[in-house]
């Protein structure tokens, strides 16, 4: 009886692991290294699991161009359909957003969505300065072969999405099922399901209607860096590296500084190997660094510093402008972060360092120099004086008498060297 009802359990539970689901994750903002592996991880777990198919919310301005020809050719090798569905009310598929439209096995959109402007200049690329005349040419060539190779594999409108690359065209959900860019519009993710239902997708019916539809959750890691892989968390990285690195400069031994500002550092070169990063920009940012510096040791009424405040300012507003619009640093993230670096040195490491240059006001070292009464007969080997309402051992190579006048040459823990002072 037991045996027989734990069957019966065990044989529901598999039922219900198996039973027929749709397979969806959502992807909002910049395409980037990080959106690529989930989008890879989600496909190989939904077609681990049989879903039905594995539906794409989109809605994004775009992003990196290597980023998304990986999406593409997961797409492609996928053994589910792979459904990309433009939404909510408002959302958009522009640059890259179009490019991985165009590449799922279904097209959709929601009302009041558009779609287009695929120029390559939208789509952070490689190399290490901006692209001239004859590189946006080559990359517009490629771009346009690309997105035409793929609507020609999808059945498409394959001189439409040649526009969108060329001439920027953009258009709405509406003229887009119009002109045979996407498949269907779709009010919203239970809509779409029944519209997918009975459809053929690579010789396959999908069997959509009222499907229970499981979203698949970014990971820590894809979480951790998609928030990293933002102009305005590299920005900061960048801010954290100077600080630290300068501060355990300036107070050695401190460690913590030094450890956080390498970390920071290693981290913004790292993204900066598939961000594109404006080399110009960081040669500004470093002189900048410099002129603050130097201005800080040996002040020149502010020169240096007005010098360091444009020459950041203006790296800061390079440093990203060879990404797409998705990768651009915002005029209110410049202007605070030139603020903040310019009140860090002048006030934070500028008074530090000036404080370290006053003369000593308390401690032992006040007592050299000063000249007082000897309270006993001092010799090399004891004596006593008075010194700030405290009595000290002294001692001296000279012999010195009783209340004769001496000097005090040096500290050694709890006993002063001296010296007879000769009466003026």
């Amino acid at each position: 009886m037991f045996v027989a009802a734990v069957t019966l359990a065990c044989g529901a539970g598999l039922r219900a692991q198996n039973a027929p689901q749709v397979g969806m994750i959502e992807i909002r903002g910049a395409i980037g290294p990080a959106t690529a592996t989930y989008v890879n991880r989600a496909i190989s777990i939904a077609a681990a699991r049989q879903d039905a198919c594995l539906i794409v919310q989109l809605d994004t301005p775009g992003g990196l161009l290597d980023s998304t020809k990986e999406i593409v050719q997961s797409f492609y090798a996928s053994s589910i359909p792979i459904v990309v569905f433009v939404a909510p009310a408002g959302a958009s598929a522009t640059s890259a957003g179009c490019f991985i439209t165009l590449a799922a096995d279904v097209a959709a959109m929601a009302p009041n969505t558009s779609i287009g402007a695929a120029h390559p200049v939208e789509l952070g690329g490689g190399g290490s300065e901006k692209p001239d005349d004859i590189m946006k040419q080559k990359l517009e060539n490629f771009a346009s072969s690309y997105i035409k190779a793929i609507a020609e594999k999808r059945g498409r409108n394959a001189d439409w999405a040649v526009s969108a690359v060329k001439e920027s065209a953009s258009i709405t959900a509406e003229s887009a099922l119009d002109q045979n860019v996407i498949d269907m519009i779709a009010n919203d993710v239970p809509d779409l399901l029944k519209q997918l239902d009975d459809r053929k997708v690579s010789g396959r019916t999908l069997k959509t209607a009222g499907l229970p539809v499981v979203e698949i959750p970014r990971s820590a890691g894809e979480k951790m860096f998609q928030m990293l892989w933002r102009p305005e968390v590299m920005m900061l990285l960048m801010l954290v590296a100077i600080y630290g690195i300068i501060a355990e400069i300036n107070h050695p031994g401190a460690i913590l500084p030094g450890v956080v500002g390498t970390i920071a550092l290693v981290l913004f070169l790292y993204m900066s190997t598939i961000l594109p990063v404006n080399v110009a920009g960081i040669a500004l940012i470093a002189v900048a660094v410099i002129l603050f510096a130097v201005d800080v040791y040996a002040p020149t009424h502010g020169v240096l510093t007005a010098g360091g405040v444009v020459a950041f300012f203006l790296g800061a507003l390079m440093l990203f402008n060879r990404a797409g619009p998705a990768y651009h640093l915002s005029l209110a993230y410049i202007f605070l972060a030139t603020a903040i670096t310019a009140l860090f040195f002048l006030f934070v490491l500028g008074a530090g360092l000036r404080a370290q240059r006053l003369p000593i006001r308390a401690g032992k070292e006040t007592m050299i120099g000063r000249v007082v009464p000897a309270i006993d007969r001092i010799d090399s080997a004891h004596g006593r004086v008075f010194v700030e309402g405290e009595y000290w051992s002294a001692v001296s190579d000279v012999p010195v008498e009783k209340d004769q006048p001496v000097e005090i040459l040096a500290v050694d823990g709890l006993t002063l060297k001296v010296k007879p002072k000769q009466k003026t």
